[in-house]
């Protein structure tokens, strides 16, 4: 299974939803970037995604996106394909 990075922050509900819906996906770890913790880390998110909003989340070397961009990814059967390096 391809690694799952997400930039987030501790309390965002779409943070939440998100790594929910990885782990019922099957996905055991998440590497969390928290950006509430280090401001550089949120300018090295917005550099590296082009967005200011969390969670922003890589699976492999693929930037997905956000929660929606997620959530419509597992709605087109394309999200486990990316995980297990499809």
């Amino acid at each position: 299974m391809n690694k799952v990075t997400m930039y987030c922050t501790a309390v965002c509900p779409y943070c939440v939803a998100a790594e929910r819906l990885l782990k019922s996906r099957g996905v055991e770890h998440i590497d969390k970037i928290r950006v509430d913790e280090q401001p550089r880390l949120r300018e090295e998110m917005m550099s590296r995604t082009g967005r200011r909003t969390v969670p922003q989340i890589y699976i492999g070397e693929t930037h997905v996106g956000g929660f929606d961009d997620i959530s419509a990814l597992d709605k087109a059967d394309g999200l486990m394909k990316l995980l297990n390096g499809g």
